[in-house]
């Protein structure tokens, strides 16, 4: 038992040191990630508001705002529209791949690009997360790297928690592992800082690191289906990504007005708090789908190409202020020409397989039990920083320390408990 402990604490070592430092990065950035969506909105808060000209000003046309929004915008196509239920909020223009435009719906007034350098910052932090920021070929080298180290970051979790697993439950050999203690220096206080924030962080660490696994590697994904009984989906993206066909109308049949879809799609929801519609076209420059046309041939917002099936649906994608889980959203298709309703689809249509791969991908950064979810995750993903500076400290101890002092072993044996992680 002994000689299989002693094989264990060999590889918890080994592997630690040799996937420390990404460990380290993919858990600092973790600390960002997970307020990402509050920060955003605190230094965009500005241009998130408009004062309406009166109470009953009208709105201009989505299709306006977008085509303001493209006329000063050189750099990128126009990829989607927010709007919001207050008539005191601008709606939002999404611009190519992390870009966006605020618009005032009442003047077509630009009111400007958001926070665009905390923007580029939360985009690179996540970059560097996923690939550490590696660019082109590299990209999926990068990633290969974060996704081995998050693996071995579980696997040093679990044998963390085999490694400090009490000989003896009492309150003398657990006191070490439960809180920092003071006095210590040097190797003992390492140890304890090591034993304690592991001991707390554990529980949330085994599930960002399970959680990012799944996120990592296709199998990891398909695995969670074929454990709840489903057949995994061939390709996985955002909600509402899969196309909805409905049939095609005469070829002089008019598209109805964005803000007419929008309408019909708020209608199914009474609570809605955001209403985004994607548009046709994506991060193209250089030229985009029209926004208007008639019949089958028409392109435009997730919608409008003419086939054997039929044409696309117009896809809006509301969230709602009561929902439940609070990641979740409900999407609704609709027949871009007639108005029509063609599909609804909430969580609750979702088969089990698909629940648990969509709470798995929010634990992942805490976001599936807001705001508190948000900040446990974050601690607990600061605390794997420190884990990896204990570790690394103790391992420099044990490799290189070329004298102990007197005081040092008797510290040590204060603390005799094997790390967490």
């Amino acid at each position: 038992m002994r000689t299989f402990r002693n094989i264990i604490f060999w590889i918890h070592l080994i592997a630690g040191i040799a996937t420390g430092l990404v460990i380290a990065i993919m858990s600092f950035t973790g600390v960002v990630i997970a307020f990402e969506k509050q920060l955003i909105e605190w230094a965009e808060r500005d241009v998130r508001t408009v004062q309406p000209p009166s109470p009953d000003a009208p709105r201009l046309p989505v299709e306006a705002l977008v085509e303001r929004v493209r006329a000063v915008r050189t750099d990128g196509q126009p990829s989607g529209v927010t709007v919001y239920p207050e008539p005191t909020s601008s709606v939002l223009v999404s611009v190519g791949r992390g870009s966006v435009t605020y618009v005032n719906p009442f003047t077509g007034e630009v009111l400007g690009n958001g926070a665009t350098g905390l923007r580029g910052f939360l985009q690179w932090n996540v970059e560097l997360h996923r690939w550490l920021a590696a660019g082109g070929d590299n990209r999926a080298v990068g990633k290969a790297i974060t996704g081995a180290s998050n693996a071995v970051f579980l696997f040093l979790a679990i044998s963390g928690l085999y490694l400090w697993w009490p000989r003896k439950w009492t309150l003398r050999a657990m006191r070490p592992s439960l809180w920092f203690r003071r006095g210590l220096k040097g190797k003992a206080r390492d140890w304890n800082w090591h034993n304690v924030i592991g001991f707390w962080s554990l529980p949330v660490l085994i599930v960002l690191t399970a959680s990012g696994m799944v996120i990592s590697y296709k199998w990891a994904s398909d695995l969670v289906y074929t454990a709840m009984g489903h057949e995994a989906p061939a390709r996985q993206g955002p909600p509402g990504s899969a196309s909805v066909k409905v049939p095609a109308p005469d070829v002089e049949t008019p598209r109805k007005p964005m803000d007419a879809l929008i309408a019909e799609a708020q209608k199914t929801s009474p609570t809605w708090s955001s209403a985004t519609v994607r548009l046709g076209g994506g991060a193209r420059p250089g030229g985009a789908p029209a926004q208007g046309g008639r019949g089958p041939e028409a392109k435009g917002e997730r919608g409008g190409k003419g086939g054997a099936d039929g044409v696309d649906a117009v896809t809006v994608s509301l969230r709602e202020a009561d929902a439940w889980p609070p990641f979740s959203s409900k999407q609704v298709s609709l027949n871009p020409f007639s108005g029509e309703v063609a599909k609804q689809e909430t969580y609750a249509d979702y088969n089990s397989g698909r629940k648990l791969r969509t709470w798995l991908r929010f634990l992942h950064t805490g976001e599936a039990l807001g705001l508190l979810g948000q900040l446990v995750a974050a601690i607990a993903s600061l605390g794997g920083v420190f884990l990896v500076y204990t570790g690394f400290a103790l391992s420099w101890r044990r490799f290189f320390s070329r004298r102990r002092t007197n005081t040092e072993p008797r510290e040590e044996a204060a603390a005799q408990v094997e790390p967490v992680a």
